[in-house]
């Protein structure tokens, strides 16, 4: 394709490129248009592609133009593409288009390219492996959370008590001292669902009971408009609930689980906890070769990958429109070094030629389905409608670097 080429930006992974399409190939372009306007459409007093095709320009204008800056900033595209050698990371943008009639068709394309990516060093490192010890008090924490979530909640007369489940209706004065209708709240108290002076007030009463009292808002409360304030508060409290906790001996033991005694469920949590920490201490190993690999290989990555990611995990976590911008800005460096992480593994793994391969996925897929008691090719189809199967051999891949780099790096305790 005829067209100028003229780099106007060439920093780290930015390309900023002025693109300008001569007179006669958008001419060109424009009767190409016209002629396949002219073969579809219908004009009063003429038989279908018979219409001259300056009435089917004027008639045809805008569509014409459209279809015209299209195909041509498409062909440019890829023209700059293949003369510039350029490989691409996302979508280009184009800026400052202009196409006035009878002048060239020029733009810029602005484009982030591919990060190159040497790791010229990435063996000779010390890091250190660091496994949380797993004590009787970290076990029996563990057991309790268990005993809060079997928990019975009964109601009771007495007045509530931190601690309690309560019920009740709320209303606070409003700057003409008058009180809306008041809503309905379920609150555990002492939680910090409500405010202390709030929380005060209803274990002052009994169940049926009510009162009205100002309050003041505390100097630290979310609302930065309402710290400070005093204002009158209604409540009436509907009903109390108090939690019982199970007794800690076996029969609460086989009602969490197949476990023939007490000491038994705590040997499983203990064994639990256990190859957690296991697990989190190669997760710092890992963490920690990444972390001296990028600071000794510095590369630049390409913006809209990072803002990729940040936006899956706005959609995966749904982030509210209004706290968007907020959880863009501060998981940004969360992201960039998620991004980073990826690019070191991908290019050992390709470099070392450690990518899983489709046996390694079978072998995976076979051992879940065996610990599940399944048919393989069932649990193969499942995952791979589920979309998982890329999953498992991003992970496999991620084993194979990771104990290739372990071998090559110094691990101490």
């Amino acid at each position: 394709m005829n067209i100028e080429i003229t780099p106007k930006k060439t920093d780290g992974l930015e390309r900023l490129i002025e693109v300008r399409v001569p007179v006669e190939t958008v001419r060109d372009a424009e009767d190409t248009a016209a002629r396949r306007y002219a073969s579809n459409v219908r004009l009063p007093g003429f038989r279908p592609g018979k219409a001259p095709p300056a009435m089917v320009k004027k008639r045809f204008k805008d569509a014409i133009r459209q279809q015209v800056i299209e195909t041509l900033v498409q062909e440019a595209f890829q023209e700059v593409m293949s003369r510039e050698k350029l490989d691409v990371a996302a979508q280009p943008h184009i800026h400052d288009l202009k196409f006035e009639e009878g002048q060239p068709l020029s733009f810029e394309l602005h484009v982030e390219v591919r990060p190159e990516i040497k790791l010229e060093k990435v063996e000779g490192f010390q890091v250190s492996r660091v496994q949380a010890p797993v004590n009787d008090e970290i076990v029996n924490q563990q057991i309790e959370q268990i005993r809060e979530q079997k928990a019975q909640w009964s109601p009771v007369e007495d007045r509530p008590a931190p601690g309690d489940m309560v019920r009740v209706q709320l209303t606070t004065a409003d700057d003409n001292g008058e009180f809306p209708e008041a809503r309905e709240y379920p609150l555990v108290l002492g939680s910090g669902q409500a405010i202390p002076g709030v929380e005060e007030l209803i274990m002052e009463l009994s169940p049926g009971s009510n009162a009205e009292r100002n309050v003041r808002w505390p100097d630290d409360f979310p609302d930065e408009s309402q710290r400070g304030k005093t204002k009158p508060v209604r409540v009436t409290l509907l009903d109390v609930k108090r939690k019982a906790l199970p007794a800690l001996d076996d029969a609460f033991a086989r009602e969490v689980g197949d476990f023939e005694s007490l000491d038994a469920l705590q040997a499983t949590v203990r064994k639990d906890l256990e190859e957690h920490a296991s697990r989190e201490a190669d997760a710092g190993v890992r963490q920690q070769l990444l972390d001296q690999i990028a600071e000794s290989n510095p590369f630049d990555i390409p913006s809209a990958w990072v803002s990729q990611l940040i936006e899956g995990y706005i959609n995966a976590y749904q982030v509210p429109e209004e706290e968007r911008p907020k959880f863009r800005e501060e998981f940004r460096p969360v992201a960039e070094k998620q991004v980073r992480r990826d690019l070191i593994i991908d290019t050992i793994a390709e470099r070392e030629g450690l990518k899983a391969s489709e046996a390694d996925v079978d072998d995976r897929v076979a051992k879940v389905a065996e610990s599940r008691g399944a048919d393989p090719g069932q649990v193969y189809a499942s995952l791979q409608k589920a979309g998982r199967l890329r999953e498992i051999e991003q992970s496999i891949t991620e084993e194979k670097v990771f104990a290739w780099l372990t071998e090559r790096n110094q691990i101490g305790s």
